[in-house]
């Protein structure tokens, strides 16, 4: 009788400890994976100066300063915008060049001019980009088990913008009707060998170079925020503003003038650093 009683209560006892058991696993598995975690980007606002440089630039480097303004809808998601005002350096690629051709504009040759060269490159004064964004990645870097530092990647979406600007002067782009018959201004009408139109003028470098003025496109980007503290962050981005665009000017589809059709969709990418500014200051927390 004894021994029927004791394994009763063993068998009881084993029970009750299996459905504890369970019941705590049931806990574990609808818990949150990270408790007390540190809200860094949820519900803010990002104020992010920043400087940023092609890194595939043909002819001129384009280099400049701006903002970004990012809120963040959600520890995933967010919105933004992005304006960059800038300066252009030639490329080594144009320091070779220019050496290589002739002072002088010579209308014989089918090769520029040093002038006809270097005054139909575009520049960019101004670009930018309105964006979604997703943040699907992040976590904490640690060095030597003593400084911990948060960090998240993230990847963006949207309409990118740019303000193109040329100068080519008068003397260089003189042919005011490229690919086209131009009126005779010795034209007359009593003489049967002359004509009312002149032949088109088959030289591209003295066309117009049709590279400037507003351009909309497709923007992408791609970066790390590094948290310095609660509310500052370093933040690295590689950018592509993708729109028509002929950076050189010149006669691309050799045609032997310059037209429209000379543009092509072309990948602008870009490299930026700045520091981001997370508003509110304060942190909050999960539970």
């Amino acid at each position: 009788m004894k021994n029927h009683t004791l394994l009763v209560a063993v068998g009881v006892l084993a029970v009750s400890s299996a459905a504890h058991a369970e019941g705590r696993q049931n806990t574990l598995a609808t818990d949150v994976a990270v408790r007390h975690r540190r809200l860094l980007v949820k519900n803010r606002l990002e104020l992010a100066p920043l400087f940023e440089s092609t890194i595939n630039a043909d002819f001129r480097h384009i280099i400049g300063g701006g903002l970004k303004l990012e809120y963040h809808l959600t520890d995933k998601w967010s919105i933004g915008a992005i304006g960059v005002a800038s300066t252009s350096l030639n490329t080594k690629l144009v320091d070779k060049i220019v050496p290589s051709l002739e002072p002088n504009i010579d209308n014989k040759t089918r090769e520029p001019s040093q002038a006809e060269f270097t005054d139909r490159l575009n520049t960019m004064p101004l670009h930018g980009a309105a964006y979604i964004s997703l943040t699907p990645w992040y976590g904490k870097l640690a060095a030597f088990s003593q400084a911990y530092v948060a960090f998240d990647f993230y990847f963006q979406v949207g309409v990118a913008f740019a303000q193109l600007k040329s100068n080519c002067p008068a003397n260089v782009c003189s042919d005011k009707s490229p690919g086209k018959a131009s009126p005779n201004p010795n034209y007359d009408p009593n003489d049967p060998d002359s004509s009312p139109t002149l032949a088109p003028d088959m030289n591209p470098n003295n066309d117009p170079p049709l590279n400037d003025g507003s351009r909309v496109g497709l923007y992408l980007g791609g970066g790390i925020h590094v948290f310095l503290n609660d509310f500052l962050a370093l933040d690295m981005t590689v950018r592509d503003y993708a729109f028509t665009d002929n950076p050189s000017g010149a006669d691309f589809n050799a045609d032997l003038f310059v037209s429209d059709a000379d543009n092509r969709f072309l990948h602008h990418l870009f490299f930026g650093v700045g520091i981001s500014v997370m508003l509110p200051t304060t942190v909050r927390r999960t539970p």
